[in-house]
């Protein structure tokens, strides 16, 4: 049996296609308010996000946002709901359940309402994307370990490219942060910084 370093296992490089979509992860009140126990330590992710849907919306590219909201009681939340009680908070209409203002959705932007970590487990995000002939899925959000993995695994299993921009996406610590970054750039995705997600949104016009 012949062996493979690891540099050649893993790792080739995926091509962007011409027909992208931004798919902003969950950036809700929830995550940026320090009265909430699921507060980043740092909203610096938020701010290169709003930077990230500024220039996609300059150049027409269209813009999906995600947010969390559950029944009363959790009861389309599942197992998931009961694992973290944090998500209580996130019950109907909640002000956590509230997207930033840096970000807030356009008329014409799709709002997708999720239960579970992926954005396209359960709802229809990946019908809405192929039906606008999206190839390639320009990822921000939150958090890094939990919705934005999840989403850009289930996104290379639909088929679309998965870029996601370092810069704007964050966690609750800087090791869980950064060993996902490195494991998704290995095995699913694309990780770019803003600039050069920006620049790459602008040559799609």
């Amino acid at each position: 049996m012949t062996s493979h370093p690891a540099a050649e296992a893993f790792g080739a490089t995926l091509t962007p296609g011409t027909r992208p979509t931004v798919l902003a992860v969950d950036l809700m009140r929830a995550y940026f308010d320090p009265a909430s126990p699921l507060n980043l330590p740092d909203d610096g992710c938020l701010h290169s996000a709003a930077r990230v849907l500024e220039a996609a919306r300059a150049h027409d590219v269209p813009v999906v946002h995600t947010r969390v909201s559950y029944g009363p009681g959790g009861l389309d939340g599942g197992v998931f709901f009961r694992k973290v009680p944090a998500l209580a908070q996130l019950v109907g209409d909640s002000p956590m359940g509230e997207l930033m203002p840096e970000v807030a959705p356009r008329g014409d932007e799709v709002v997708v309402v999720k239960q579970y970590a992926s954005a396209f487990f359960g709802t229809t995000l990946a019908t809405t994307l192929h039906a606008r002939g999206i190839d390639t899925v320009v990822v921000v959000g939150v958090s890094t370990s939990g919705c934005i993995r999840a989403t850009v695994v289930d996104a290379i299993q639909h088929g679309f490219v998965p870029l996601v921009v370092e810069d704007a996406v964050g966690d609750r610590a800087p090791e869980p942060h950064w060993a996902n970054l490195h494991d998704l750039r290995t095995k699913y995705a694309e990780v770019v910084d803003e600039p050069t997600a920006i620049t790459y949104l602008e040559g799609t016009s």
